[in-house]
């Protein structure tokens, strides 16, 4: 089968932000769901909606296939001015904004409530975009490391609470779809499951980036793997480098600005989201899953040698015995069971 690469042309040559890769809304136009009704009443989940990042304009390209959007995000008067902003977009769909914080079980259980209750128990896509990078060690309300707990087990408790409704409104036609925004930092190998709270060994800001991003892979193939007969699909993702306030952490961004190569890299977000929105919206991945995304395309094996800010997945992307691993201490963890 040829490898799903419908932009290569256009990542062929790179001049920096706002270069001729294409934007979220781009993605949408392009599948011919602006000018079409096919989307109006399906309903979205986008988390992660704060100022500057990659889930409003995630949201924005997707609402404008008429879909009824819900976004969440900790900062109630921030979310709530996102929302307005892309209401002005003149689409039928609804835009509702939820307040959730993927460090608190309890904040994900009452947003989950909340959202459940206003979409009528419907939902066909949910995209994990919300997330942290290279924080100062700390712990989420429930003790879990900040970046794992949040960027990980957020997500994964938020799966297992709307399940029944991503099942309930998959088709054979239209499958359901869970969206994992990873990121190239995967990378950084593997992720220590006997130790994933830092605990045992030397906190690193990054490594424990790193380990969380896997995390996100782990979990999509894993998703993907159980319910696929369920018309449930999942697909992980590298976004691409985008200067959000995710690298707010980070000692400096000066040198990544001055490096000519690495900056003709970067996206801006409305670049850095059209990986995504192409993963939610693609007829072309219709019934595809269990695949990692980059640079809008189904990604191939980064080279041993390839920069870290690079495209591509590392070989221990796709590993079913730790997958599984992961899932099972990650239910443990959050207090769930699988029945």
């Amino acid at each position: 089968m040829a490898r799903l690469a419908p932009y290569l042309e256009q990542h062929k040559t790179y001049a920096g932000p706002g270069d001729a890769r294409p934007t979220a809304i781009q993605v949408v136009e392009d599948q011919g769901l602006v000018s079409s009704s096919e989307w109006v009443g399906r309903v979205v989940l986008v988390t992660g909606c704060s100022p500057g990042g990659l889930g409003p304009e995630t949201a924005k390209a997707i609402h404008l296939t008429g879909a009824d959007v819900y976004i969440t995000s900790r900062d109630a008067a921030k979310g709530k001015q996102i929302a307005e902003e892309i209401r002005t977009d003149g689409k039928p769909g609804k835009v509702e904004f939820i307040v959730m914080d993927l460090a608190s079980l309890k904040s994900i259980r009452a947003g989950a409530e909340e959202f459940l209750r206003k979409s009528g128990n419907k939902l066909n896509i949910l995209i994990n975009n919300a997330g942290i990078m290279a924080c100062p060690q700390g712990k989420t309300e429930d003790g879990f490391e900040l970046q794992f707990g949040t960027n990980h087990l957020g997500h994964f408790y938020l799966f297992h609470l709307l399940k029944d409704a991503l099942l309930a409104s998959a088709t054979p036609s239209f499958n359901s779809r869970v969206i994992s925004v990873s990121s190239a930092a995967h990378r950084n190998k593997e992720i220590n499951l006997d130790d994933p709270n830092f605990e045992k060994r030397e906190y690193i800001p990054l490594k424990a980036y790193g380990e969380s991003k896997l995390a996100n892979i782990y979990f999509a193939n894993e998703l993907d793997r159980k319910y696929k007969s369920q018309n449930l699909r999942a697909l992980s993702l590298h976004p691409g480098g985008i200067l959000t306030p995710l690298a707010r952490y980070l000692p400096t961004t000066q040198d990544i600005l001055d490096d000519k190569d690495l900056y003709k890299t970067l996206k801006d977000p409305a670049q850095g989201a059209a990986t995504t929105v192409w993963g939610a919206v693609a007829k072309e991945l219709e019934g595809k899953g269990g695949l990692y995304l980059d640079e809008v395309s189904v990604a191939e094996p980064a080279p041993a040698d390839v920069p870290y800010y690079w495209g591509g997945y590392d070989e221990n992307a796709f590993n079913p015995e730790a997958e599984k691993k992961l899932w099972d201490l990650s239910l443990k963890l959050t207090g769930l069971s699988e029945s």
